[in-house]
């Protein structure tokens, strides 16, 4: 976190709310939880890109377990292959990818609630929904957010800086200083890129 605000001074009036943030985070995965993530335009690209650094490596090896490798050499060749591509993950959904079931809802039902429907699909106690939005009220994060407390789930969200119906309803906002979109946007990557290397650091050791 240091070199995050080196290189964006300007976040450090963000400090408490992203160390909150990767306490959250942390102790979703540290209890088998998974995390959800939903967002529109440019923020939906951001959900498939924090889902893959956490999905994979990112700035370290993260080998299976020798256990794991050893059951795997017992399946034959191809199988013992797999030990030196896998990779530890930590267990991410983008809800923007799903176009089917995205198209589907909103014809059959309620656009805004689309995402909402899907937390209630895939969410348990103990998971986690991520929503970035860089105005902080786009509706059907909105009510995504909504539905996720209701079943239980914490809620993080990424916002700009002005208060939204996002950071009044989440357990941590990240507002970060900035107000235009594209500005915004430019501050959301260097934040959660940090939150997926502390991540990374937490759970992989080599």
């Amino acid at each position: 976190m240091k070199e995050l605000f080196k290189r964006y001074p300007k976040l450090i009036s963000c400090r408490a709310e992203i160390e909150a943030a990767l306490a959250l985070l942390s102790e979703c995965f540290r209890t088998d939880g998974k995390l959800l993530l939903c967002g529109n335009g440019g923020s939906a690209d951001d959900c498939e890109h924090i889902v893959g650094e956490l999905m994979k490596n990112f700035l370290k090896r993260r080998p299976p377990s020798a256990d794991f490798c050893a059951r795997l050499g017992t399946l034959g060749e191809d199988a013992k292959s797999l030990a030196s591509c896998l990779q530890g993950a930590l267990p991410a959904i983008s809800l923007p990818n799903q176009s089917a079931l995205i198209s589907a809802f909103s014809n059959d039902a309620m656009a805004d609630a689309v995402y909402a429907q899907m937390v209630y699909g895939y969410g348990k106690p103990g998971d986690m929904l991520w929503c970035i939005s860089t105005s902080g009220n786009a509706k059907n994060a909105v009510l995504a957010a909504k539905g996720a407390r209701a079943m239980g789930l914490r809620v993080l969200s990424l916002t700009g800086e002005r208060e939204s119906d996002l950071s009044r309803i989440s357990d941590v906002t990240i507002r970060v200083p900035e107000r235009e979109t594209f500005k915004v946007q430019e501050l959301h990557l260097p934040v959660y890129h940090a939150l997926c290397a502390a991540l990374e650091n937490v759970f992989f050791d080599a």
